[in-house]
């Protein structure tokens, strides 16, 4: 099996709407797409060629499938776990790469996955950190927010003078849930009702 038929099945999985990859390649593509793939695998063999299609992979969806900007963008974290949390002591694949990082839902040990998408759910840029890193890091990289241009909605996280100012001036209007401890602001309807769906976009 070629790479970017590998390439195609991951693509596909994640537009299909199936929760599990193996079911999905056992059930969809070897028995309904099998005259597409004439030459499928085992399960087993996908995992191993899925390693080395993930940076080819990962340069075909930036230079291809990312949205377009509508001035309304959506930016969020998640956390990619390596391993459970008892077992990060023993952990030997990512020993001495992956980090400690804390997000909403406690503590992890792994990498951090940053996103920004558009109103319409178009991915429009991402970034793999390590997961001590904080969450408003990678938008002080110009090549992350370069075709960024509106609002930019984010939760707390995101919540600092500095950051607000250097979007600002490159025309970006970062936009953020407010703590218990701050001052009240003045926010539009629209601008809210934003927020709220940031929770759901990403």
């Amino acid at each position: 099996m070629s790479k970017a038929e590998v390439m195609l099945i991951m693509i596909l999985f994640h537009d299909s709407g199936y929760r599990c990859f193996k079911h999905f390649y056992l059930e969809k593509v070897c028995k309904h797409l099998h005259h597409l793939f004439s030459n499928v695998v085992s399960y087993n063999r996908l995992v191993e060629l899925e390693r080395e299609v993930a940076v080819p992979l990962t340069l075909f969806i930036k230079k291809v499938l990312l949205g377009k900007c509508t001035g309304i963008s959506f930016v969020d974290s998640t956390p990619l776990r390596v391993c459970k949390n008892q077992r990060i002591h023993i952990h030997k694949v990512f020993k001495g790469i992956a980090q400690r990082g804390k997000c909403s839902m406690g503590w992890f040990f792994g990498f951090k996955l940053h996103l920004i998408c558009n109103e319409k759910g178009e991915l429009l840029n991402f970034m793999i950190t390590l997961g001590d890193v904080d969450d408003r890091k990678p938008l002080e990289y110009k090549a992350f927010v370069d075709f960024i241009y509106g609002k930019l909605f984010g939760d707390k996280g995101y919540i600092g003078k500095n950051l607000f100012q250097r979007l600002f001036v490159d025309g970006i209007q970062l936009i953020t849930k407010l703590k218990s401890n701050m001052k009240g602001a003045l926010m539009s309807v629209s601008d809210r009702l934003l927020l709220r769906k940031s929770a759901y976009k990403i």
